[in-house]
């Protein structure tokens, strides 16, 4: 399955995601799982990339052009794709993916996230969606889409199409099943 992994590309964050990051990369890859993701060699992107390399499996990179930077981009890919911009990178992450996994991050994670959680719940697809919930990062986020959820705003059954763990192994179960 190639699963596509949204997260941060800061390496200002707390070691734990960065830890936790490059463990989903080796679970992922001891499954035999395919790393598709934005390309950055930074933060959690570059964590999940590493912890796929350490096993030998594949990563297929999408970037923009304007990302192609000494420094900025995970060179030892399996693919590499480049596109002229940040809307035509989503659609083909998407894509080239059976599954999604947000990581933590800021609002680039978050946006990735919610179009492909839009595009579920307009049921445009049927891909499996996880959040790496590492350290309870993402608790107030799944607070308010339930409680968008209980005000009527979106349908409850969506909440249900979410895969969510702290835990790397458990989320990428989840999501096999």
């Amino acid at each position: 399955m190639n699963i596509c992994v949204f997260g941060a590309s800061s390496n200002d964050i707390d070691p734990k995601y960065i830890e936790a990051g490059e463990i989903l990369g080796r679970v992922l890859a001891s499954k035999g799982h395919s790393l598709v993701f934005g390309g950055g060699a930074t933060g959690l992107m570059g964590a999940v990339a590493r912890g796929v390399s350490e096993k030998d499996g594949e990563i297929i990179g999408v970037a923009p052009t304007f990302f192609d930077k000494p420094g900025v981009l995970v060179k030892k890919c399996t693919e590499f794709y480049f596109t002229e911009t940040m809307r035509e990178r989503k659609e083909l992450m998407e894509q080239k993916s059976d599954a999604f996994i947000m990581t933590p991050g800021g609002i680039g994670t978050m946006e990735e996230f919610f179009e492909i959680f839009t595009l579920r719940q307009l049921q445009r697809h049927e891909k499996p969606i996880g959040i790496l919930n590492t350290g309870g990062y993402y608790d107030e986020l799944i607070q308010m889409l339930t409680h968008t959820a209980e005000q009527g705003f979106m349908e409850m059954k969506c909440m249900e199409t979410l895969c969510v763990s702290d835990d790397p192994e458990e989320l990428l179960a989840m999501i096999e099943a």
